[in-house]
């Protein structure tokens, strides 16, 4: 019998199994990708060992052909896989499903050789099938091939092609017939979804997909191809050198000089987090820098992580700058799985210190001895990914960083709960910068009681406008930001007095008056407006509520006609160019006035703004969920941190309905500290994190599913009679907040102990109970930030 490897897969099921090693195959490691049998189809795999025997019963097969001639894995890598399914309680194959580029996971490729140089008239193109069928003589050619780089992988022409991506090219009204509901459909999806590959569209959309994005792209509403964040980011750095760089010539304050000597200290003392808690302009991106700097000299690199694509394109702007004779890589998940696969081998292949810029996903890179993992606005929510896959991007960098012996540098003016818990006990180490650099302060902050608005249809009370007025007449700018996007959240019948709901989840539809639909944000079905009401077949409407088109127009009317309102949220912002457009015109001065969701509230740096204005202050303040008044404090101390930090002092104004709620005085003074102490008394009380460890397990099947409120009983009951057994308090299972989302009924499940490894297990049993998981889905997610 030929060596036994065990070998897990990167697509489903995800599960592990045992191979053997044919006497042709060159040596072979662990992290090395191979070609297996898999039923009647060949998949792609990881070689995560050696096997010990083989399991009683099971025919072994062996592998058909390695996809590279050393291993792109090394151990600390696969180590980290295994570390994060163990904790997800999934395969290892889901966690390198979530890893990997799609190109570096797929079994669907070819195998160039070259002609010329061909032994034994073997031809120049094989495919796996092809290698399984040949002799040993000829294999034994092939191998040879191989192992003198004269055999290649090539992703399947097909499959190639599929990777393309699928991107608007203009905003709506878009010109296509009204009847062309394929066309529609498609061009609503990129909308809600944003860019979609034509692989994703033909899977989620159907077949037809990808000839109605060629027929969009000929009439120049669609454009394929590569996106242009990467464009994006590199505008402006040519003839750029580090001398030009204001960051290389800057003074550090003496604030900024005691946080540099303990960050160091920090990774000297063996590496580990560090969190800079620094009020918004106090000068963090120069001590990141800094630090890189030293880490760069010593031979190490460094990855930069930033919680959104905008975010990262500035990010990496300012580095390559600030380092323009180091190797630097930018990464984020919009680019096209082949510009992915193409970084990951660079750097899973390479030696000597490179820097990289990117978004979550960043995180996976194999970077070659890493010093340091900066997460800058560490506290953002966009650090975790809740779909698929829940996992949070800080426990990814806190376990590579440890392997490393690096420094996970944690930065924010309002750093998560958790993350400053563990500071203030002395887990890890923190650094305070108090004031801003230069010759900026920190804005004035007031409360606008709007109460007296009443059913009013005034979205702005008299002081906020007259505020507003006197700013533009002053030459200054403005935002103003509404935390919900759309002309209205809900349009209300007057006929039967009920408002249009989503079918498939039981949520107001939003009225985007721009593109004449409803459109649920959950799902992203959407309906052409005006329409019938589905109960009583009335037309007659009236939107209730506000959202950021709305407000934007309330402005312009407003205003005087040559001031210019700019609207910055997803609606506005689906073309990532429109993005950078916008905030490129508001930087330049060319728009007076910016409206927009909490994407204007992270990390912006727009000196002309003097005046924020906060909409709705109350907007999230009282969501079921654990974690709203921590969630308010940090959206709107971050978005009053975007006024002042210029030459003229700032001031912030928010409007509220209540304020007599004790979060105010710690927001008007930019409390953080008085904000903790009253947020972990009330958790210690509940037993919430960080005073332990939470779960919350999700129970959904099919609205029309007659056997799912039983399922739902049953493994309700075993988590509670066992989580009793083990000490584990358990909350539920009760309808979720968003009780039915995309036709299926949702339960959450809270659970709370101080043991994961008895949460694990309570999970692994209800699991177990479920006595139909193809219909009913189970997921536990550790930690969750939202319990919506």
């Amino acid at each position: 019998m030929a060596d036994l490897w065990q070998v897990t897969l990167v697509s489903p099921p995800y599960e592990t199994w045992t191979y053997g090693l044919p006497s042709h195959f060159p040596p072979l490691s662990p992290g090395q990708r191979v070609i297996i049998p898999f039923g009647k189809s060949h998949r792609a795999g990881v070689v995560v060992g050696p096997a010990e025997r083989v399991p009683e019963g099971v025919e072994i097969k062996n592998m058909i052909w390695p996809l590279e001639l050393a291993p792109l894995l090394d151990k600390d890598f696969v180590d980290m896989a295994v570390n994060l399914a163990s904790r997800q309680m999934v395969h290892v194959g889901r966690i390198l499903e979530i890893a990997l580029p799609r190109g570096l996971r797929t079994a669907a490729v070819t195998f160039k050789v070259d002609r010329h140089m061909a032994e034994r008239n073997l031809p120049a193109s094989l495919r796996p099938s092809d290698i399984v069928r040949v002799g040993d003589e000829d294999r034994a050619a092939l191998l040879r091939l191989w192992l003198d780089g004269r055999m290649r992988v090539r992703i399947n022409a097909r499959k190639e092609a599929e990777e393309r991506y699928v991107s608007l090219e203009s905003d709506p009204p878009w010109a296509v017939r009204p009847n062309a509901k394929r066309q529609l459909r498609l061009l609503e999806y990129l909308m809600e979804n944003g860019p979609q590959s034509l692989y994703s569209l033909r899977h989620t959309l159907g077949d037809w997909a990808p000839d109605v994005a060629a027929k969009l792209e000929g009439a120049g509403v669609v454009r394929l191809g590569e996106l242009t964040a990467d464009h994006l980011a590199e505008v402006d750095q040519g003839g750029v050198n580090g001398a030009d760089d204001p960051g290389c010539e800057f003074t550090l304050s003496a604030e900024q000089r005691t946080a540099l000597d303990e960050m160091t200290g920090t990774l000297d003392g063996g590496g580990g987090a560090h969190l800079v808690h620094g009020v918004t302009g106090s000068g963090k991106t120069v001590l990141y820098m800094e630090m890189a700097r030293r880490l760069l000299e010593q031979g190490r690199s460094v990855l930069f992580l930033a919680p959104e694509v905008a975010l990262a394109c500035q990010l990496y702007r300012n580095v390559a700058r600030r380092f323009p004779h180091v190797r630097t890589i930018f990464y984020h998940g919009y680019q096209s799985p082949k510009k992915r696969e193409a970084s990951f081998r660079e750097l899973a292949g390479g030696r000597g210190p490179v820097l990289v810029v990117g978004t979550r996903s960043a995180v996976f890179l194999p970077l070659p001895d890493l010093g340091m993992v900066v997460m800058d606005e560490e506290h953002d929510e966009s650090f975790k990914q809740e779909d698929r896959l829940a996992y949070h991007a800080k426990e990814v960098a806190w376990f590579r960083t440890g392997r490393s012996k690096g420094l996970l540098l944690l930065g924010s003016a309002t750093p998560d709960v958790k993350t400053f818990q563990a500071a203030s006990a002395g887990r890890i180490r923190v650094s305070t910068l108090k004031e801003r650099v230069g010759d900026a302060r920190l804005p004035d902050v007031e409360l606008v009681d709007i109460a007296e608005l009443g059913r009013s249809r005034q979205l702005l009370s008299d002081r906020v406008r007259e505020a507003v007025r006197e700013t533009v007449a002053a030459g200054e700018q403005v935002i103003v930001m509404l935390n919900r996007r759309g002309y209205a959240p809900l349009m209300y019948c007057l006929d039967c007095g009920e408002t249009v709901r989503c079918p498939d989840c039981e949520v107001g539809m939003t009225y985007h008056k721009g593109r004449e639909r409803l459109v649920c944000h959950y799902c992203g079905r959407t309906y052409a407006y005006p329409l019938t009401c589905r109960k009583c077949g009335g037309v007659n409407f009236i939107p209730m509520g506000e959202g950021t088109e709305q407000l934007e127009e309330a402005l312009a009317e407003l205003l005087p006609e040559d001031v210019k309102v700019l609207r910055l949220d997803r609606d506005a912002t689906r073309r990532q160019e429109r993005m950078e457009e916008i905030l490129g015109a508001f930087g330049r001065g060319e728009a007076q006035v910016l409206v927009g969701t909490q994407m204007i509230s992270k990390g912006h740096h727009f000196p002309g703004v003097t005046l924020v204005v906060v909409a709705d202050g109350d907007l999230g303040l009282n969501l079921p969920d654990y974690r709203s008044s921590e969630r308010t404090f940090q959206l709107l101390v971050q978005v009053a941190g975007r006024a002042g930090r210029g030459e003229h002092p700032g001031r912030v104004l928010i409007q509220t309905r209540n304020p007599n709620h004790p979060i105010w005085k710690e927001i008007l003074g930019g409390d953080y500290q008085g904000f903790f102490d009253r947020e972990v008394s009330r958790r210690t009380l509940f037993r919430y994190p960080p005073f332990s460890h939470m779960a919350l397990v999700r129970i959904s099947f099919p609205v029309d599913f007659q056997g799912g409120p039983a399922a739902v009983t049953l493994m309700g009951q075993v988590l509670r009679e066992q989580g009793r057994a083990l000490g584990i308090d358990v909350l539920g299972p009760a309808p979720a907040p968003l009780s039915m989302l995309r036709g299926r009924k949702r339960f959450n499940c809270l659970l709370k102990s101080d043991d994961w490894g008895k949460v694990r297990g309570l999970y692994a049993a209800m699991v177990r109970a479920n006595p139909d998981p193809r219909t009913v889905r189970t997921g536990l997610d550790l930690d969750p930030l939202s319990t919506l």
